[in-house]
């Protein structure tokens, strides 16, 4: 702490003069000890300077007993993977208790390159909350994808220094780091004494020893808790995950409870929650209830939540409710349920009413898609072999299966008995790639679902049942430059326009809530298994780094650590 700083504080904390707010019977929640410690809290120009029941404040709130915790910290998450614009997720999320957020803006830098990341400090830097962010490391995910912008180390140069800069985003490349790549240890150089998240499931006990020695932190991509506990036992902070396709944490959390392990070097994260399951189930605080209800220790769950993450991050100030820490508070009502009564950022209490003040965009992020008209010979499907790969969804999971089944030989091939054709369509440089494959899982009948919003290049992905619904979807994303369409039976059901970077929309989260409960709804009528999210799990159906097979724009691709690869089908 600077010395003017200290001086202007010392006095009240000294009880020489009042602080500006002191919040009476509380029930402090000490990540340090361990204990609900029964006091006041006293603030100043939002930072806590005691805790203590002699203070007095210029303003006194009594908190009649409730429990009051540091602010919660997400870990790792894509504003834009929300739909709407950050300052609007932020808010809503703030609402639920979550104070601090780290972002990895890497869905905006693969469309949009450093104007993309540009967008996200700025919508999100008067947010009443702290948005930090951490530098997209791999756009594209790997050398075989067909993304809007490169952004290699040269780029990071003019975002090193910036305060709000915590280190290295997610490393999804994991061949180069393990091979020794020299552009990704240029990266790695640039961030040497920050944070470096990883990206890294299903590495093999060798190759993830390697990942870590190369200098990577963190990760969030462990579904089990036996692989959460192998990154574990190499050092690797594990983020124990739980958003709106990936749900992590009954495995990982139920593991800690069954060994005892120390959760110390173990957090939270949402990494992709749609607004719909914040409003309805909260943000970071429902994975620190639901870990609660699956027999783990409040305080544990609480760290996990806060002072973890923050030590992770080197975020000294933050994650405690301490002299000289930052006044972001949760106020709740039990160590169970924790619903969620107040939120405080910097000492002022959030009002969960207020208007949201959203900048307006540029004009150039809200003209992305870039293709000519498809046409339903454009999504023909040959099989030529005895046997074909189905990308086989996984209920609950990003993660994919490698069924190989036999199909007659045909010209085109025709959807039946729940194999569906999903495909990608480049959509930034108008190249005209459209990669055709198979798929099982999902169920959807009588028409088709599309997204421009598809991990991590964010090209158009498609499915369905039919080559007539899927080119009119993939068309009307072409007309409204991005979003999710439903069309059912050759026509356009109804459609979400998300013109920013074809992944957000700057109109109001009810508003995008409403209509994709509709089109979520209509989903689900058409066939698609209540096991998915219609949209989010779509969207993940082209990423490259998760095993085990992905369609991108050049076809079917195959993520192995034996060896990845497109198949030839």
């Amino acid at each position: 702490m600077k010395l003017e700083t200290y001086k202007r504080l010392a006095g009240a904390t000294l009880g020489k003069v009042k602080a500006d707010l002191l919040l009476k019977n509380c029930k402090i929640v000490d990540v340090f000890t361990g204990e609900i410690v029964e006091s006041c809290v006293a603030v100043k120009d939002g930072i806590i300077l005691g805790v203590s029941k002699s203070y007095q404040g210029k303003k006194e709130v009594d908190l009649k007993g409730a429990y009051i915790a540091p602010g919660f910290i997400d870990a790792h998450l894509h504003l834009e993977s929300t739909m709407v614009a950050p300052a609007e997720l932020v808010a809503t999320a703030a609402a639920c208790g979550t104070t601090t957020f780290i972002v990895d803006p890497h869905e905006a830098c693969n469309v949009s390159g450093a104007d993309g990341i540009k967008y996200i400090l700025d919508q999100t830097e008067k947010s009443d909350a702290n948005v930090f962010v951490m530098m997209p490391s791999c756009v594209p995910a790997t050398n075989i994808d067909d993304n809007g912008c490169m952004f290699a180390a040269n780029d990071m140069y003019p975002f090193v220094g910036n305060e709000r800069i915590l280190g290295l985003g997610e490393v999804m490349d994991d061949d180069a780091v393990i091979n020794g790549d020299p552009r990704m240890f240029a990266k790695f150089a640039l961030f040497e004494h920050q944070t470096i998240d990883g990206h890294a499931p299903f590495l093999p006990n060798r190759q993830l020893s390697a990942y870590k020695l190369a200098g990577v932190d963190t990760d969030h991509e462990a579904s089990t808790f036996e692989y959460a506990l192998e990154e574990a036992r190499r050092g690797i902070h594990v983020h124990v995950r739980e958003g709106s396709a990936a749900h992590n944490v009954d495995d990982i959390v139920s593991g800690i409870v069954r060994t005892g392990i120390d959760t110390e070097h173990f957090s939270f994260c949402t990494d992709d929650k749609h607004i719909e399951d914040i409003l309805r189930e909260g943000h970071i605080v429902y994975n620190v209830r639901r870990a609660v209800e699956l027999g783990l220790d409040p305080f544990k769950a609480i760290k996990m939540a806060t002072i973890n993450t923050a030590k992770c991050y080197g975020l000294k100030h933050m994650g405690a409710i301490a002299p000289g820490y930052q006044a972001d508070l949760v106020v709740f009502d039990n160590m169970k349920d924790f619903n969620v009564l107040d939120v405080y950022f910097k000492g002022k209490r959030i009002d969960k009413n207020a208007p949201i003040k959203v900048k307006k965009c540029p004009a150039k992020l809200k003209h992305t898609v870039n293709i000519d008209k498809v046409h339903p010979s454009d999504f023909v499907l040959p099989i030529k072999k005895q046997l074909t790969h189905v990308l086989g969804m996984e209920p609950k999971q990003i993660v994919t299966n490698d069924i190989v089944v036999h199909f007659p030989k045909t010209d085109n091939f025709v959807p039946h008995d729940g194999y569906l054709k999903i495909a990608a369509v480049e959509r930034h440089k108008n190249s005209g790639k459209i990669g055709v494959a198979v798929t099982k899982g999902y169920g959807i009948r009588g028409g088709a679902i599309a997204s421009s919003v598809s991990h991590d290049s964010h090209n158009i992905i498609v499915i369905g049942d039919n080559d007539e619904d899927i080119a009119i979807a993939v068309n009307e994303i072409a007309r409204v430059q991005g979003g999710y369409t439903v069309v059912e039976n050759g026509k356009v059901f109804e459609t979400l326009p998300l013109p920013i970077m074809g992944l957000m929309t700057d109109v109001h989260f009810k508003e995008v809530n409403s209509k994709l409960q509709v089109m979520k709804t209509k989903a689900y009528e058409m066939g698609v298994s209540q096991d998915f999210d219609p949209f989010i799990t779509l969207s993940f159906m082209a990423l490259t780094v998760i095993p085990e097979l992905r369609v991108t724009p050049r076809g079917l691709f195959k993520v192995a650590a034996s060896g990845s690869g497109f198949i030839n089908q």
